[in-house]
Protein backbone atom coordinates (compact mmCIF):
# COMPACT_ATOMS: atom_id res chain seq x y z
CA UNK A 1 0.00 0.00 0.00
CA UNK A 2 1.47 3.38 -1.03
CA UNK A 3 1.96 6.04 1.61
CA UNK A 4 -0.28 9.13 1.56
CA UNK A 5 1.11 12.37 0.14
CA UNK A 6 3.02 14.56 2.56
CA UNK A 7 0.91 17.55 1.50
CA UNK A 8 -2.49 17.65 -0.20
CA UNK A 9 -4.13 21.05 -0.73
CA UNK A 10 -7.54 20.96 -2.38
CA UNK A 11 -9.54 23.85 -3.89
CA UNK A 12 -7.59 26.51 -2.00
CA UNK A 13 -9.00 29.99 -2.46
CA UNK A 14 -7.65 33.25 -1.04
CA UNK A 15 -8.47 36.91 -1.63
CA UNK A 16 -6.84 40.11 -0.41
CA UNK A 17 -9.51 42.70 -1.15
CA UNK A 18 -9.78 42.95 -4.94
CA UNK A 19 -6.72 40.72 -5.46
CA UNK A 20 -7.65 37.06 -6.02
CA UNK A 21 -4.31 35.51 -5.03
CA UNK A 22 -5.27 31.80 -5.13
CA UNK A 23 -8.07 30.46 -7.33
CA UNK A 24 -9.21 26.87 -6.72
CA UNK A 25 -5.64 25.62 -6.32
CA UNK A 26 -4.87 21.91 -6.02
CA UNK A 27 -1.41 20.75 -4.96
CA UNK A 28 -0.21 17.24 -4.12
CA UNK A 29 3.33 16.65 -2.90
CA UNK A 30 4.62 13.08 -2.52
CA UNK A 31 6.48 12.25 0.69
CA UNK A 32 10.27 12.12 0.46
CA UNK A 33 10.51 14.24 -2.70
CA UNK A 34 11.69 17.69 -3.75
CA UNK A 35 8.75 19.49 -5.35
CA UNK A 36 9.27 22.75 -7.25
CA UNK A 37 6.74 25.59 -7.19
CA UNK A 38 7.33 28.22 -9.89
CA UNK A 39 5.50 31.16 -11.37
CA UNK A 40 5.83 34.85 -12.13
CA UNK A 41 6.01 37.38 -9.30
CA UNK A 42 2.46 37.70 -8.04
CA UNK A 43 1.36 34.30 -9.43
CA UNK A 44 0.20 33.18 -5.97
CA UNK A 45 2.87 30.66 -5.05
CA UNK A 46 4.12 32.49 -1.95
CA UNK A 47 0.53 33.02 -0.79
CA UNK A 48 -0.13 29.29 -1.18
CA UNK A 49 2.97 28.39 0.85
CA UNK A 50 2.06 31.01 3.46
CA UNK A 51 -1.31 29.29 3.85
CA UNK A 52 0.47 25.97 4.31
CA UNK A 53 2.73 27.51 6.97
CA UNK A 54 -0.11 29.30 8.75
CA UNK A 55 0.73 32.92 7.93
CA UNK A 56 -2.65 33.17 6.21
CA UNK A 57 -5.80 31.11 6.52
CA UNK A 58 -7.49 30.12 3.27
CA UNK A 59 -10.93 31.52 2.47
CA UNK A 60 -11.90 28.11 1.15
CA UNK A 61 -10.50 24.63 0.54
CA UNK A 62 -8.94 21.79 2.53
CA UNK A 63 -5.47 20.73 3.62
CA UNK A 64 -4.25 17.24 4.54
CA UNK A 65 -0.81 16.49 6.01
CA UNK A 66 0.36 12.87 5.72
CA UNK A 67 -3.20 11.90 4.79
CA UNK A 68 -4.81 13.52 7.85
CA UNK A 69 -7.08 16.59 7.56
CA UNK A 70 -5.47 19.69 9.07
CA UNK A 71 -6.68 23.17 9.82
CA UNK A 72 -3.64 25.45 10.03
CA UNK A 73 -4.49 28.78 11.66
CA UNK A 74 -0.99 29.85 12.62
CA UNK A 75 2.68 28.99 12.33
CA UNK A 76 2.66 27.29 15.72
CA UNK A 77 0.12 24.77 14.40
CA UNK A 78 2.15 24.29 11.21
CA UNK A 79 5.31 23.59 13.23
CA UNK A 80 3.38 21.11 15.38
CA UNK A 81 2.42 19.30 12.17
CA UNK A 82 6.09 19.04 11.14
CA UNK A 83 6.14 21.94 8.65
CA UNK A 84 9.07 24.38 8.57
CA UNK A 85 9.77 27.36 6.36
CA UNK A 86 13.02 29.10 5.37
CA UNK A 87 12.28 32.59 4.07
CA UNK A 88 14.10 34.42 1.29
CA UNK A 89 15.06 37.13 3.79
CA UNK A 90 16.48 35.31 6.78
CA UNK A 91 14.55 35.49 10.07
CA UNK A 92 17.60 35.68 12.31
CA UNK A 93 18.75 38.04 15.09
CA UNK A 94 22.14 39.28 13.89
CA UNK A 95 23.52 40.08 17.35
CA UNK A 96 22.75 36.64 18.84
CA UNK A 97 24.87 33.54 18.36
CA UNK A 98 23.82 30.84 15.95
CA UNK A 99 22.96 28.57 18.89
CA UNK A 100 20.82 31.22 20.58
CA UNK A 101 18.95 31.85 17.33
CA UNK A 102 17.98 28.19 17.17
CA UNK A 103 16.98 28.14 20.82
CA UNK A 104 14.98 31.39 20.68
CA UNK A 105 11.33 30.53 21.27
CA UNK A 106 12.09 26.82 21.70
CA UNK A 107 13.97 26.78 25.01
CA UNK A 108 13.88 23.28 26.54
CA UNK A 109 13.95 24.53 30.15
CA UNK A 110 14.00 27.54 32.46
CA UNK A 111 17.72 27.34 33.25
CA UNK A 112 19.57 29.10 30.42
CA UNK A 113 22.96 27.30 30.82
CA UNK A 114 21.25 23.90 30.95
CA UNK A 115 19.03 24.80 28.00
CA UNK A 116 22.05 25.87 25.93
CA UNK A 117 23.84 22.61 26.76
CA UNK A 118 20.83 20.52 25.70
CA UNK A 119 20.35 22.49 22.50
CA UNK A 120 24.06 22.26 21.65
CA UNK A 121 24.00 18.45 22.06
CA UNK A 122 20.94 18.11 19.84
CA UNK A 123 22.34 20.46 17.21
CA UNK A 124 25.69 18.70 17.07
CA UNK A 125 23.90 15.40 16.47
CA UNK A 126 21.70 17.02 13.82
CA UNK A 127 24.69 18.60 12.07
CA UNK A 128 26.47 15.24 12.04
CA UNK A 129 23.38 13.55 10.61
CA UNK A 130 22.65 16.12 7.90
CA UNK A 131 26.07 17.62 7.12
CA UNK A 132 24.77 21.11 7.92
CA UNK A 133 27.88 22.59 9.53
CA UNK A 134 27.44 25.89 11.41
CA UNK A 135 29.69 27.72 13.89
CA UNK A 136 27.26 27.62 16.81
CA UNK A 137 29.00 30.21 18.99
CA UNK A 138 29.57 32.83 16.29
CA UNK A 139 27.27 35.88 16.14
CA UNK A 140 25.02 35.60 13.11
CA UNK A 141 26.34 38.85 11.60
CA UNK A 142 29.78 37.21 11.32
CA UNK A 143 28.50 34.18 9.42
CA UNK A 144 28.74 34.04 5.61
CA UNK A 145 25.44 33.96 3.75
CA UNK A 146 25.60 30.23 2.99
CA UNK A 147 26.12 29.40 6.64
CA UNK A 148 23.19 31.59 7.68
CA UNK A 149 20.99 29.62 5.35
CA UNK A 150 22.22 26.33 6.80
CA UNK A 151 21.36 27.78 10.21
CA UNK A 152 17.80 28.52 9.07
CA UNK A 153 17.40 24.93 7.85
CA UNK A 154 18.85 23.61 11.12
CA UNK A 155 16.42 25.81 13.05
CA UNK A 156 13.48 24.26 11.19
CA UNK A 157 14.77 20.70 11.60
CA UNK A 158 15.46 21.33 15.30
CA UNK A 159 11.76 22.13 15.69
CA UNK A 160 10.82 18.80 14.11
CA UNK A 161 10.20 19.80 10.51
CA UNK A 162 9.63 16.86 8.16
CA UNK A 163 8.18 19.11 5.45
CA UNK A 164 10.47 22.00 4.57
CA UNK A 165 9.42 25.04 2.50
CA UNK A 166 12.31 26.99 0.95
CA UNK A 167 11.51 30.41 -0.57
CA UNK A 168 14.11 31.51 -3.17
CA UNK A 169 16.92 29.77 -1.24
CA UNK A 170 19.70 30.52 -3.75
CA UNK A 171 18.89 34.19 -4.38
CA UNK A 172 21.93 35.39 -2.38
CA UNK A 173 24.21 32.35 -2.68
CA UNK A 174 27.38 31.95 -4.72
CA UNK A 175 27.51 29.05 -7.22
CA UNK A 176 29.60 27.00 -4.76
CA UNK A 177 27.17 27.70 -1.91
CA UNK A 178 24.26 26.78 -4.19
CA UNK A 179 25.82 23.40 -4.93
CA UNK A 180 26.41 22.84 -1.22
CA UNK A 181 22.74 23.61 -0.58
CA UNK A 182 21.67 21.16 -3.29
CA UNK A 183 23.79 18.44 -1.71
CA UNK A 184 22.09 19.19 1.61
CA UNK A 185 18.60 18.99 0.08
CA UNK A 186 19.42 15.72 -1.65
CA UNK A 187 20.58 14.39 1.71
CA UNK A 188 17.37 15.53 3.40
CA UNK A 189 15.34 13.83 0.68
CA UNK A 190 17.33 10.63 1.20
CA UNK A 191 16.48 10.65 4.93
CA UNK A 192 12.76 10.97 4.16
CA UNK A 193 12.19 14.73 4.38
CA UNK A 194 9.88 16.45 1.90
CA UNK A 195 11.05 19.74 0.37
CA UNK A 196 8.91 22.37 -1.37
CA UNK A 197 11.18 24.65 -3.39
CA UNK A 198 10.01 28.09 -4.54
CA UNK A 199 12.46 29.49 -7.09
CA UNK A 200 12.63 31.48 -10.30
CA UNK A 201 15.72 29.62 -11.47
CA UNK A 202 14.45 26.97 -13.85
CA UNK A 203 17.85 25.28 -14.16
CA UNK A 204 17.63 24.54 -10.44
CA UNK A 205 14.18 23.05 -10.82
CA UNK A 206 15.38 20.72 -13.55
CA UNK A 207 18.55 19.78 -11.63
CA UNK A 208 17.01 19.08 -8.25
CA UNK A 209 13.26 18.46 -8.29
CA UNK A 210 11.24 15.28 -8.72
CA UNK A 211 8.07 17.14 -9.73
CA UNK A 212 7.01 20.71 -10.46
CA UNK A 213 3.88 22.84 -10.21
CA UNK A 214 3.58 26.04 -12.26
CA UNK A 215 1.21 28.83 -11.20
CA UNK A 216 -0.02 31.77 -13.24
CA UNK A 217 -2.62 34.32 -12.23
CA UNK A 218 -3.39 32.49 -8.99
CA UNK A 219 -4.11 29.16 -10.73
CA UNK A 220 -2.16 25.97 -11.37
CA UNK A 221 -1.42 25.78 -15.10
CA UNK A 222 1.03 22.85 -15.11
CA UNK A 223 1.66 19.99 -12.68
CA UNK A 224 3.94 17.17 -13.77
CA UNK A 225 6.96 15.00 -13.08
CA UNK A 226 10.22 16.75 -13.90
CA UNK A 227 11.00 14.28 -16.69
CA UNK A 228 7.86 15.39 -18.54
CA UNK A 229 8.91 19.01 -19.06
CA UNK A 230 11.88 21.25 -19.96
CA UNK A 231 13.21 24.71 -19.16
CA UNK A 232 11.49 26.14 -22.24
CA UNK A 233 8.24 24.37 -21.33
CA UNK A 234 8.32 25.73 -17.78
CA UNK A 235 9.09 29.26 -18.99
CA UNK A 236 6.21 29.21 -21.47
CA UNK A 237 3.82 27.86 -18.82
CA UNK A 238 4.87 30.58 -16.36
CA UNK A 239 4.45 33.51 -18.74
CA UNK A 240 1.87 32.18 -21.19
CA UNK A 241 4.09 32.73 -24.22
CA UNK A 242 7.57 31.94 -25.48
CA UNK A 243 10.31 33.73 -23.57
CA UNK A 244 13.79 34.73 -24.71
CA UNK A 245 16.33 35.74 -22.07
CA UNK A 246 19.47 34.93 -24.05
CA UNK A 247 21.46 37.39 -26.14
CA UNK A 248 19.38 39.63 -28.38
CA UNK A 249 21.26 38.54 -31.52
CA UNK A 250 22.56 42.02 -32.34
CA UNK A 251 26.23 42.21 -33.24
CA UNK A 252 28.33 44.28 -30.80
CA UNK A 253 28.72 47.84 -32.02
CA UNK A 254 31.71 50.12 -31.81
CA UNK A 255 31.49 51.85 -28.42
CA UNK A 256 31.33 55.64 -28.19
CA UNK A 257 33.32 58.07 -26.06
CA UNK A 258 34.24 57.36 -22.44
CA UNK A 259 31.51 58.60 -20.09
CA UNK A 260 33.10 57.42 -16.83
CA UNK A 261 36.68 56.51 -16.01
CA UNK A 262 37.88 55.19 -12.65
CA UNK A 263 41.62 54.79 -12.07
CA UNK A 264 43.50 52.85 -9.38
CA UNK A 265 40.68 52.77 -6.84
CA UNK A 266 41.73 51.46 -3.44
CA UNK A 267 39.64 50.85 -0.36
CA UNK A 268 40.34 48.68 2.71
CA UNK A 269 37.82 47.87 5.43
CA UNK A 270 38.19 48.63 9.14
CA UNK A 271 40.30 45.49 9.59
CA UNK A 272 42.69 46.60 6.87
CA UNK A 273 41.49 43.97 4.37
CA UNK A 274 41.74 45.41 0.83
CA UNK A 275 38.32 45.27 -0.83
CA UNK A 276 39.37 47.36 -3.83
CA UNK A 277 42.99 47.01 -4.94
CA UNK A 278 44.03 49.28 -7.84
CA UNK A 279 40.77 48.82 -9.73
CA UNK A 280 40.59 50.72 -13.02
CA UNK A 281 37.56 50.78 -15.29
CA UNK A 282 36.20 52.81 -18.23
CA UNK A 283 32.56 52.92 -19.36
CA UNK A 284 31.82 53.95 -22.94
CA UNK A 285 28.63 55.30 -24.47
CA UNK A 286 26.56 52.60 -26.12
CA UNK A 287 27.82 49.56 -24.21
CA UNK A 288 26.89 47.26 -21.36
CA UNK A 289 29.83 46.20 -19.20
CA UNK A 290 29.29 43.17 -16.98
CA UNK A 291 31.17 42.68 -13.72
CA UNK A 292 31.49 38.97 -12.95
CA UNK A 293 32.85 37.37 -9.82
CA UNK A 294 31.94 35.37 -6.76
CA UNK A 295 30.03 37.60 -4.31
CA UNK A 296 32.26 39.45 -1.87
CA UNK A 297 35.20 40.09 -4.21
CA UNK A 298 34.83 43.87 -4.36
CA UNK A 299 31.91 44.27 -6.77
CA UNK A 300 29.66 45.92 -4.18
CA UNK A 301 32.41 48.28 -3.02
CA UNK A 302 33.08 49.26 -6.64
CA UNK A 303 29.42 50.14 -7.20
CA UNK A 304 29.39 52.18 -4.00
CA UNK A 305 32.51 54.13 -5.02
CA UNK A 306 31.21 54.89 -8.53
CA UNK A 307 27.79 56.01 -7.23
CA UNK A 308 29.19 58.26 -4.49
CA UNK A 309 28.12 56.10 -1.56
CA UNK A 310 31.69 55.22 -0.57
CA UNK A 311 34.85 57.33 -0.60
CA UNK A 312 37.93 55.33 -1.64
CA UNK A 313 41.23 55.83 0.10
CA UNK A 314 43.07 56.33 -3.19
CA UNK A 315 42.29 56.69 -6.88
CA UNK A 316 40.49 59.09 -9.21
CA UNK A 317 37.15 59.30 -11.01
CA UNK A 318 36.51 61.27 -14.20
CA UNK A 319 32.87 61.98 -14.95
CA UNK A 320 30.95 64.70 -16.77
CA UNK A 321 34.09 66.73 -17.41
CA UNK A 322 35.01 66.71 -13.73
CA UNK A 323 37.75 64.91 -11.82
CA UNK A 324 37.14 63.55 -8.34
CA UNK A 325 39.76 62.55 -5.76
CA UNK A 326 39.31 61.09 -2.24
CA UNK A 327 39.57 64.51 -0.57
CA UNK A 328 36.66 65.74 -2.72
CA UNK A 329 34.82 62.64 -3.88
CA UNK A 330 31.59 62.29 -5.76
CA UNK A 331 28.42 62.33 -3.62
CA UNK A 332 25.00 60.88 -4.63
CA UNK A 333 23.43 64.31 -5.23
CA UNK A 334 26.27 65.32 -7.55
CA UNK A 335 26.08 61.93 -9.27
CA UNK A 336 22.41 62.51 -10.07
CA UNK A 337 23.21 66.02 -11.35
CA UNK A 338 25.80 64.44 -13.68
CA UNK A 339 23.16 61.97 -14.91
CA UNK A 340 24.46 58.92 -13.09
CA UNK A 341 21.77 56.59 -11.71
CA UNK A 342 22.20 53.65 -9.38
CA UNK A 343 20.06 50.52 -8.86
CA UNK A 344 21.52 49.08 -5.63
CA UNK A 345 22.19 45.40 -5.01
CA UNK A 346 19.88 45.29 -1.98
CA UNK A 347 16.56 46.82 -2.98
CA UNK A 348 15.13 46.50 0.53
CA UNK A 349 17.92 48.26 2.42
CA UNK A 350 18.98 50.79 -0.20
CA UNK A 351 16.43 50.94 -3.00
CA UNK A 352 13.14 51.41 -1.16
CA UNK A 353 11.68 52.55 2.12
CA UNK A 354 9.35 49.61 2.64
CA UNK A 355 6.76 51.39 4.83
CA UNK A 356 6.45 54.19 2.20
CA UNK A 357 3.73 54.19 -0.44
CA UNK A 358 4.97 53.30 -3.92
CA UNK A 359 4.79 56.94 -5.10
CA UNK A 360 7.06 57.99 -2.24
CA UNK A 361 9.62 55.28 -3.03
CA UNK A 362 9.40 56.25 -6.70
CA UNK A 363 10.56 59.79 -5.86
CA UNK A 364 13.41 58.88 -3.48
CA UNK A 365 16.51 60.92 -4.27
CA UNK A 366 14.66 62.97 -6.88
CA UNK A 367 12.13 64.65 -4.61
CA UNK A 368 13.82 68.05 -5.06
CA UNK A 369 13.50 67.99 -8.87
CA UNK A 370 11.86 71.18 -10.24
CA UNK A 371 8.75 69.22 -11.23
CA UNK A 372 8.21 68.17 -7.64
CA UNK A 373 8.85 71.41 -5.73
CA UNK A 374 7.55 74.96 -5.75
CA UNK A 375 9.87 77.90 -6.33
CA UNK A 376 8.45 79.76 -3.36
CA UNK A 377 8.98 76.93 -0.88
CA UNK A 378 11.35 74.09 -1.76
CA UNK A 379 10.16 72.08 1.23
CA UNK A 380 6.64 71.98 -0.24
CA UNK A 381 6.39 68.94 -2.53
CA UNK A 382 3.94 68.49 -5.37
CA UNK A 383 2.59 65.13 -4.29
CA UNK A 384 0.07 64.97 -7.10
CA UNK A 385 2.87 65.22 -9.68
CA UNK A 386 4.80 62.47 -7.85
CA UNK A 387 1.76 60.19 -7.86
CA UNK A 388 1.10 60.88 -11.54
CA UNK A 389 4.71 60.12 -12.46
CA UNK A 390 4.65 56.95 -10.37
CA UNK A 391 1.51 55.79 -12.22
CA UNK A 392 3.28 56.47 -15.55
CA UNK A 393 6.37 54.55 -14.38
CA UNK A 394 4.23 51.60 -13.33
CA UNK A 395 2.57 51.52 -16.74
CA UNK A 396 5.82 51.79 -18.67
CA UNK A 397 7.71 49.28 -16.53
CA UNK A 398 4.81 46.86 -16.02
CA UNK A 399 4.77 47.16 -12.22
CA UNK A 400 1.90 45.13 -10.79
CA UNK A 401 -0.47 46.08 -9.27
CA UNK A 402 -0.50 49.57 -10.77
CA UNK A 403 -1.34 51.27 -7.51
CA UNK A 404 0.86 54.24 -6.47
CA UNK A 405 -0.86 54.27 -3.06
CA UNK A 406 0.08 50.67 -2.21
CA UNK A 407 2.80 50.30 0.41
CA UNK A 408 6.19 49.42 -1.09
CA UNK A 409 6.48 46.30 1.11
CA UNK A 410 3.29 44.86 -0.40
CA UNK A 411 4.74 44.43 -3.88
CA UNK A 412 6.42 41.18 -4.87
CA UNK A 413 10.22 41.19 -5.18
CA UNK A 414 10.17 41.42 -8.96
CA UNK A 415 7.75 44.33 -8.97
CA UNK A 416 9.80 46.12 -6.30
CA UNK A 417 12.84 45.70 -8.56
CA UNK A 418 10.97 47.10 -11.57
CA UNK A 419 9.84 50.09 -9.50
CA UNK A 420 13.43 50.89 -8.50
CA UNK A 421 14.64 50.44 -12.09
CA UNK A 422 11.84 52.68 -13.36
CA UNK A 423 12.83 55.43 -10.94
CA UNK A 424 16.53 55.28 -11.84
CA UNK A 425 16.39 54.52 -15.56
CA UNK A 426 13.46 56.65 -16.59
CA UNK A 427 11.58 58.84 -14.23
CA UNK A 428 14.03 60.19 -11.70
CA UNK A 429 13.40 63.76 -12.83
CA UNK A 430 9.87 63.31 -14.05
CA UNK A 431 11.07 61.45 -17.13
CA UNK A 432 12.85 64.56 -18.40
CA UNK A 433 16.14 62.86 -19.26
CA UNK A 434 17.39 59.27 -18.94
CA UNK A 435 20.73 58.74 -17.21
CA UNK A 436 23.94 58.76 -19.22
CA UNK A 437 25.46 56.17 -16.88
CA UNK A 438 23.39 53.49 -15.12
CA UNK A 439 25.03 51.39 -12.38
CA UNK A 440 23.02 48.24 -11.66
CA UNK A 441 23.65 45.70 -8.89
CA UNK A 442 22.05 42.26 -9.23
CA UNK A 443 19.35 43.48 -11.66
CA UNK A 444 17.22 40.33 -11.54
CA UNK A 445 17.89 38.80 -8.10
CA UNK A 446 14.72 37.02 -6.99
CA UNK A 447 12.91 38.03 -10.19
CA UNK A 448 10.76 35.76 -12.36
CA UNK A 449 11.63 34.84 -15.91
CA UNK A 450 9.12 37.20 -17.52
CA UNK A 451 10.43 40.14 -15.49
CA UNK A 452 14.02 39.13 -16.35
CA UNK A 453 13.20 39.40 -20.05
CA UNK A 454 11.59 42.80 -19.46
CA UNK A 455 14.45 44.22 -17.35
CA UNK A 456 17.08 43.00 -19.82
CA UNK A 457 15.14 44.73 -22.60
CA UNK A 458 15.13 48.02 -20.70
CA UNK A 459 18.88 47.86 -20.04
CA UNK A 460 19.55 47.20 -23.73
CA UNK A 461 17.28 50.09 -24.70
CA UNK A 462 19.28 52.45 -22.49
CA UNK A 463 22.51 51.22 -24.10
CA UNK A 464 21.05 51.60 -27.60
CA UNK A 465 20.08 55.19 -26.76
CA UNK A 466 23.76 55.97 -26.14
CA UNK A 467 24.02 55.35 -22.43
CA UNK A 468 26.64 53.33 -20.56
CA UNK A 469 25.39 50.50 -18.34
CA UNK A 470 27.45 48.73 -15.70
CA UNK A 471 25.90 45.46 -14.50
CA UNK A 472 27.11 43.55 -11.44
CA UNK A 473 25.57 40.08 -11.34
CA UNK A 474 26.38 36.81 -9.63
CA UNK A 475 24.54 35.01 -12.46
CA UNK A 476 26.96 34.09 -15.25
CA UNK A 477 24.02 33.42 -17.59
CA UNK A 478 22.94 37.02 -17.10
CA UNK A 479 26.43 38.41 -17.65
CA UNK A 480 26.75 36.42 -20.88
CA UNK A 481 23.28 37.44 -22.08
CA UNK A 482 23.66 41.18 -21.48
CA UNK A 483 27.27 42.25 -21.73
CA UNK A 484 29.25 43.67 -24.61
CA UNK A 485 32.40 43.42 -22.47
CA UNK A 486 33.06 41.52 -19.23
CA UNK A 487 35.35 42.48 -16.35
CA UNK A 488 36.06 39.76 -13.78
CA UNK A 489 36.93 40.61 -10.18
CA UNK A 490 38.74 38.41 -7.69
CA UNK A 491 39.95 39.43 -4.21
CA UNK A 492 39.26 43.09 -4.91
CA UNK A 493 41.27 43.17 -8.14
CA UNK A 494 40.45 43.02 -11.82
CA UNK A 495 41.43 39.47 -12.71
CA UNK A 496 40.76 39.94 -16.41
CA UNK A 497 38.71 41.67 -19.09
CA UNK A 498 37.25 40.02 -22.19
CA UNK A 499 35.05 41.07 -25.12
CA UNK A 500 31.85 39.06 -25.15
CA UNK A 501 32.98 37.08 -28.21
CA UNK A 502 35.76 35.51 -26.09
CA UNK A 503 33.57 34.78 -23.07
CA UNK A 504 32.31 31.42 -21.90
CA UNK A 505 31.31 30.09 -18.50
CA UNK A 506 34.58 28.14 -18.38
CA UNK A 507 36.75 31.16 -19.26
CA UNK A 508 34.98 33.42 -16.78
CA UNK A 509 35.03 30.70 -14.12
CA UNK A 510 38.82 30.43 -14.37
CA UNK A 511 39.19 34.18 -13.90
CA UNK A 512 36.71 34.17 -11.02
CA UNK A 513 38.87 31.53 -9.37
CA UNK A 514 41.93 33.80 -9.49
CA UNK A 515 43.62 32.74 -12.74
CA UNK A 516 44.84 35.84 -14.62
Amino acid sequence: MSSPPAVAMRHIDKRFGAVHANRDVNLTVAAGTVHGIVGENGAGKSTLMSILYGFYEADGGEIAIDGQPARIRGSREAIALGIGMVHQHFMLVDTLSALDNVMLGAEPGWSLPEARAQVRTRLQALMHETGLAVALDAPVHELPVGERQRLEILKALFRGARILILDEPTAVLTPAETEQLFDTLRGLRARGNTVLLITHKLKEIMALCDAVTVMRGGRVVLDCAIGETSIDGLAEAMVGRRVNIGRDGAAPREPGPVLLRASNLRWADELGVPRLADVSLALHAGEIVGIAGVSGNGQGELLDALSGLRVPQAGTLELGGRRFEPAHWLDPRTARALHVAHVPEDRHRRGLVLPFDAWESAALGYHDAPRYTTRALLAWMRRRAMREDCAAMMERYDVRPRDPLLRSSKFSGGNQQKLVLAREAHAGSGGERPPQVLLVGQPTRGVDIGAIEFIHGRLRALRDAGGAVLVVSSELDEILALSDRVVVMNAGRVAGELPIAQCSEAALGRLMGGAH
